[in-house]
């Protein structure tokens, strides 16, 4: 589908400086339905809109936030089916999954300190 020429939109290597991602991540993202479909322009070159550089925006924090290529595909899947689905629920659960990580890796600091502050002496 091209776009009309009155839509803003920017070209892969602008996408790229833009979301912080490779033009292989991005290409990746589009093969795997996480992002998209991504517009081209007439010339069949991908345009991204901001629209489009929002949602790089939320699968890079989701990424981040350490979920798997699988999970985000699902959450993908929710956000495009239907009415709303289990997407709360999906979100609740990785959130609780990630407070349960900080709060592991927060105990690790911890010890880490201790044990920095213990060989200091």
């Amino acid at each position: 589908m091209a776009l009309s020429p009155d839509v803003p939109t920017v070209d892969p290597a602008e996408a790229a400086r833009r979301t912080g991602l490779s033009l292989d991540t991005l290409r990746y993202y589009e093969r795997e339905g996480l992002i998209g479909p991504i517009e081209r322009a007439t010339s069949g070159h991908r345009r991204y809109t901001a629209d489009d550089l929002t949602w790089i925006g939320i699968v890079t924090c989701l990424r981040d936030a350490e979920l798997g290529i699988a999970d985000l595909r699902r959450f993908t899947e929710l956000l495009r089916s239907e009415g709303t689905g289990d997407r709360v629920g999906f979100l609740r659960r990785r959130r609780e999954e990630l407070v349960d990580r900080a709060r592991r890796l927060q105990a690790a600091i911890a010890v880490l300190d201790d044990k920095i502050s213990y060989y200091s002496r």
